[in-house]
């Protein structure tokens, strides 16, 4: 540590380690003192399977078992009204969410296949793809966990790490290495940190989660993950990748910095590596509520970072790199483009990500059927097949239409995204789920003439799991009075957005929607939108100039 450095810490500790702060400060920081949180694996094999859920030890079950991609579910029959009352165990199912981590959205058939299996014969048919694209599974017994991780792991894949405080799934584009404007295919870099950093203790325990991403294209929400690196040229050095650390929504929404440095391909997995370590190090473990990257960079400020990132831990300087131009919106990839090997890819959407283990299962026969090995999930809460011949493209189109994924979706499918909700999530306020697609359904047929997205992210409590805060309407799910009545209803975050529009959405004051109501105020908003935009004026463009009156 450089004295500058050690001078100006706080000197009141915020749990940092490389401060000496090393003794627990809370009851998550005790949990993953007392153990390595990965090594709950053997104890679930050896124990946990064999004597079923009220064997398991209650620092396991709320805290460690979260590395191996478990949650416990919420118990049927509690409303908003249980939510953050009753304690966990009167709030917790004996059933488990299960995560399964599909770093840069990658699946093969046989994968697929896999998974489509597991939640037939284990999840009862249920299926949810994430907007980290990942897959989710529900009604898991702890019993069936082996079988489970044994079913995934012979295909190549893994729960591991997919929940807790460490490195989360990696974010990458779904058509690396196959899109016509791709300059750098990142999957190299994604394999690399995957093989060399997934699963090491050394970075197990860190003081909150970690998400990360790595595109050549603007095809993920670079400006909301920890660590992002986002495809850019050097004017000397030539393509490579531009570095954003320190964005992170919930409920203080922070936007990621540049690093203003450029980094080779071949860097990456070091540079990702070196970020990784000084967040173990130096972040904030005291407050639960402090302890995720965004809240040091905030303290330090990019520079600072930089000064340790390069002085500490990469031990050399990286290239300084200008702004480069910004893209106008993420890419999201829905719809049929052609390859840059001529064959093509096609990009559908479920309605919120809500799928089926038989409708993986059709996907993956349809893929192979075509010739395609490749299927990717998007963080879009999208499924693309890829490798599809020309004279293919309008039979694939098709037969994805009739397994609910739609190819050529109405603005209101293709831009509407949901959390997982009350009905399996333990801290959810309000259903997200089937609120969210019945409210696709209607605005179908009310308001046809939409002619862009409008991304609609719904969110069952203020987490932000679906991103509320960047999406033009985003709607946090909270307790509303209705006629003396508590009823399900949303918090309004309007013109949020990201690339050219980064930014977080402006809250009305006072503002709540009721969940009966949504429909009706989604239609009126976007027809008030329609009316009074100016001539290529986006959502988020006519929400910063309209009278507050305007948006209620």
């Amino acid at each position: 540590m450089t004295s500058s450095v050690r001078s100006r810490h706080n000197s009141k500790g915020q749990g940092q380690w490389a401060y000496g702060h090393t003794e627990p400060l809370n009851p998550n920081e005790q949990q993953k003192k007392d153990d390595n949180p990965l090594n709950v694996r053997a104890r679930i094999e050896n124990i946990y399977a064999h004597r079923g859920f009220a064997s398991i030890d209650p620092a396991d079950l709320r805290g460690r078992f979260r590395w191996w991609g478990l949650y416990t579910q919420r118990k049927p029959g509690f409303d908003g009204t249980a939510t953050g009352v009753l304690e966990p165990e009167e709030l917790e199912d004996e059933y488990f969410m299960l995560r399964v981590r599909i770093d840069g959205g990658q699946l093969s058939v046989e994968q697929l296949r896999a998974i489509a299996e597991i939640s037939k014969i284990y999840g009862r048919d249920t299926a949810d793809i994430t907007d980290r694209q990942n897959i989710q599974l529900h009604w898991i017994r702890v019993e069936d966990v082996p079988d489970i991780w044994r079913r995934l792991e012979e295909v190549g894949l893994s729960t591991q790490e997919a929940c807790g405080d460490c490195p989360r799934v990696v974010l990458g584009s779904p058509v690396a290495g196959v899109a016509e404007d791709e300059l750098i295919d990142a999957t190299p870099a994604i394999d690399e940190i995957i093989d060399r950093f997934i699963g090491d203790q050394s970075l197990s325990n860190l003081p909150r989660k970690y998400k990360s991403g790595i595109s050549w294209l603007p095809d993920l929400p670079y400006e909301t993950n920890d660590l992002s690196f986002l495809g850019a040229v050097h004017p000397v050095h030539g393509p490579g990748y531009d570095v954003w650390v320190g964005g992170g929504l919930s409920t203080n929404p922070m936007l990621a910095k540049r690093l203003g440095t450029w980094v080779a391909l071949e860097d990456v997995p070091d540079v990702w590596h070196a970020v990784t370590a000084l967040f173990r190090d130096y972040g904030f473990r005291r407050l639960r509520t402090r302890a995720r990257l965004k809240f040091l960079v905030a303290d330090w400020g990019i520079e600072r970072f930089r000064e340790v990132l390069e002085n500490e831990y990469l031990k050399r300087k990286l290239d300084d790199l200008d702004e480069p131009e910004v893209a106008p919106a993420l890419i999201d990839h829905v719809g049929v483009h052609r390859q840059a090997d001529g064959r093509y890819f096609i990009g559908a959407a479920p309605i919120v990500g809500r799928v089926t283990g038989t409708v993986l299962e059709q996907v993956a026969e349809l893929a192979a059927r075509h010739g395609s090995d490749r299927i990717r999930t998007t963080p879009g809460q999208k499924l693309l097949v890829l490798d599809i011949n020309e004279s293919d493209v309008d039979s694939v189109v098709a037969e994805l239409r009739e397994l609910g994924l739609h190819a050529d979706p109405s603005p209101w499918r293709r831009a509407t995204m949901a959390c997982t909700g009350i009905e399996f999530c333990k801290l959810a306020l309000v259903d997200t789920k089937e609120r969210a697609r019945q409210t696709v359904i209607q605005l179908e047929k009310r308001v046809p003439d939409m002619d862009s997205p409008l991304s609609i992210h719904v969110n069952g409590c203020p987490n932000a799991c679906a991103r509320t805060q960047t999406a033009d309407i985003g709607l946090k799910g909270q307790l509303v009075l209705v006629d003396g009545k508590r009823v399900e209803g949303f918090q309004v975050h309007l013109g949020g957005g990201h690339a050219q529009h980064a930014g977080l959405g402006r809250k009305l004051r006072g503002h709540k929607v009721s969940a009966a109501e949504l429909a009706d105020y989604v239609e009126r908003l976007s027809r008030r939108y329609l009316e009074e935009r100016t001539d290529g004026e986006v959502f988020a463009e006519w929400v910063a100039r309209a009278d507050e009156k305007d948006l209620q």
